[in-house]
């Protein structure tokens, strides 16, 4: 076939008017040219579509059956049209974002949804991806954002400091040292630890266990979960003391005390990772948001 949108919108706004020079009005051309469009599509389609005399205009039972699926076909091109604009210049679009424990316990969910109310019709799609495993979407373009322990030291990926929390201990409630107001982390040398385990948790372990080197110990590890809520469990059931992030506090849990570590000044620093040149235009307007109006908060 040989016509094009030209042929079908000059057809539709004939429908509409019945008059050929009403019509070419509308489509800002002479009453020749909208003729000529008209006799070409018949010509394409094979048969033919308006009813003509010296007094009137009707469509024909095929030219009914044409402007039916003509004017869907105008419709859905025009919104595939505007879609697209509206894809190019960020207003719509697809984020796949990665977050990790203490960013969704920490200041991401406000920052989501202060970003939803911002851009409500680019879709968020979120999943729970531990740190290392975030940095490999990432590098995979599985993913496009990613919240995550940082810094990522990638020469492709672009960092930001999101957040940062304190390192904070755990405590059963019945601990003998739940009472003290503040500790030094060497007070839990002798103590048995429960972690995240190593797959989920390595990026926080690495670092855990850096501070406690430098501490004077190594952390005996009594028991290890998957997640905060089986950290959270297994040290309100004695098994054992933790260090978290002071998120935490944001936090209501029952059977544990939080006590703040007054000989670790490191921060746990919660990253915003994405790839480098940004080539989706939502990713620019999310960053542009995370950099320039969050930023500034």
């Amino acid at each position: 076939m040989r016509f094009d949108l030209r042929h079908v919108r000059a057809f539709v706004l004939l429908s509409e008017e019945l008059h050929f020079s009403r019509a070419a009005q509308r489509a800002h051309m002479t009453q020749p040219a909208m003729s000529r469009l008209i006799r070409d599509l018949e010509e394409d389609v094979g048969v033919p579509l308006i009813a003509r005399t010296t007094r009137s205009v009707e469509l024909t039972e095929a030219g009914k059956a044409f402007l039916a699926d003509g004017r869907a076909a105008l419709e859905r091109l025009e919104r595939a049209v505007t879609n697209a604009r509206r894809t190019a210049s960020g207003e719509v679009g697809l984020l796949r974002i990665g977050y990790m424990d203490f960013a969704i316990n920490g200041r991401l969910p406000e920052f989501l949804s202060a970003f939803s109310r911002y851009r409500p019709e680019i879709r968020l799609e979120i999943s729970f991806i531990p740190t290392f495993k975030q940095q490999e979407a990432l590098l995979a373009e599985r993913i496009d954002i990613g919240f995550m322990i940082g810094p990522f030291e990638e020469p492709s990926m672009q960092s930001y400091t999101f957040d940062d929390n304190r390192y904070v201990a755990l405590l059963p409630i019945t601990h003998p040292l739940s009472n003290v107001r503040t500790l030094r982390l060497s007070d839990l040398a002798d103590q048995p630890f429960v972690l995240g385990s190593g797959e989920n948790w390595g990026a926080f372990r690495n670092a855990f266990f850096s501070i406690c080197h430098r501490a004077g110990f190594t952390p005996r590890i009594a028991q290890e979960a998957s997640s905060s809520e089986g950290i959270f469990g297994l040290v309100a059931a004695g098994a054992g003391v933790s260090v978290y992030a002071s998120c935490v506090r944001n936090l209501q849990r029952r059977g544990i005390v939080i006590r703040d570590l007054d000989d670790v000044p490191e921060k746990i620093v919660t990253c915003a990772a994405w790839a480098m040149p940004v080539r989706s235009p939502a990713v620019s307007v999310f960053t542009d948001f995370l950099l320039r109006v969050w930023g500034s908060v």
